[in-house]
């Protein structure tokens, strides 16, 4: 596989704009989410100030070369699946920018190039997405590269993030809902597990209007806010993994988890994820909570469709089990 440097290079393709279309690239450019293109998180509301307007979302994979390379002759640099890369994710020698490599270990590999079931915003050149090596996702793939001459290198690896039969005593159950739907979930998941369940409240909520709460979480996005949280969790150094819930907000976290997660100190522990969305899965939330709480370590994610139907309970057994989870 390229390193990340190569991958970006490549995606590139001469170019230094956001996209190698040299444009706010389009679902006729590139397979993504078009209902989000490029800035619409700041013109939700004014979308006539869009250099691209929404666009078709296909929900699924496409064909390679369904749309023009780019200048290197490469296709689908952009779009249709992300992909994985050499380095383990960590921060960018901000020294040596010629070519640098990364960092030499790790519990997350970088992936690049956004998904047909990203945002716009997540296909840039430049934006950089994590996961955990030992997991698969749907908008997940690869691209073989072959160096230009014989080369020695050394592929290491990572551990299983958790071990068999975890301790339910030292689990802690987080969650931010507002429609109750990921709500509903986190009390299935105490039922089953009887871990403590925790939700996040605002000082100040997010208003139970439909409209207003988009308003609001979205100000809140664009702003890289962090609303302050009423709820505080003084023994947390009595847990050693944290199932952490959430709705998918246009594409990532919302904002109160950011707050939650810059608030106590998860070097060590694992957070594994559930997350209700309609349509989006997980977007780039993993990536977003990795980088967040750097120091610990990702579990497999449990992805709920809206409410999640006749199937959730089933699929709340099979997510706890293969995270070495009883119910």
């Amino acid at each position: 596989m390229p390193t990340e440097a190569e991958w970006e290079y490549a995606a590139r393709g001469g170019t230094n704009t956001p996209f190698n279309t040299e444009t706010s690239i389009s679902d006729e450019e590139a397979n993504y989410y078009g209902h989000y293109p490029y800035g619409i998180e700041e013109n939700y509301f004014s979308q006539s100030k869009l250099e691209t307007q929404p666009g078709e979302y296909r929900e699924t994979t496409l064909d390679v070369g369904s749309f023009n390379p780019n200048k290197f002759g490469l296709y689908d640099m952009h779009g249709n699946v992300r992909e994985w890369v050499y380095d383990y994710y960590g921060e960018y020698d901000t020294e040596n920018t010629d070519n640098p490599t990364g960092p030499l270990t790790g519990s997350l590999k970088v992936n690049r190039g956004g998904g047909w079931n990203d945002y716009a915003k997540h296909l840039r050149s430049a934006y950089r997405a994590s996961f955990p090596p030992e997991q698969s996702s749907s908008n997940l793939g690869f691209r073989i590269v072959r160096n230009v001459s014989t080369g020695e290198g050394v592929i290491s690896s990572v551990e299983k993030h958790l071990a068999e039969n975890v301790d339910n005593s030292k689990i802690l159950v987080v969650y931010f809902s507002w429609s109750g739907n990921t709500e509903n979930a986190a009390e299935i998941i105490g039922d089953k597990t009887g871990a403590r369940v925790v939700e996040l409240e605002l000082e100040e909520p997010y208003s139970d209007d439909y409209n207003e709460v988009l308003d609001e979480a979205q100000e809140d996005l664009n702003n890289n806010r962090r609303p302050a949280l009423r709820t505080k969790i003084d023994n947390m150094d009595n847990y050693d993994v944290i199932l952490i819930g959430y709705p998918n907000w246009w594409a990532t976290i919302p904002m109160p988890i950011a707050t939650f997660l810059e608030s106590y100190d998860f070097s060590g522990k694992v957070i594994i994820p559930f997350c209700s969305h309609g349509g989006g899965g997980f977007g780039q939330s993993i990536t977003d909570i990795s980088k967040l709480a750097s120091n610990s370590r990702i579990g497999e994610g449990l992805s709920i469709h809206y409410s999640g139907g006749t199937s959730l309970e089933k699929d709340i057994d099979d997510w706890l089990k293969s995270n070495g989870i009883g119910a």
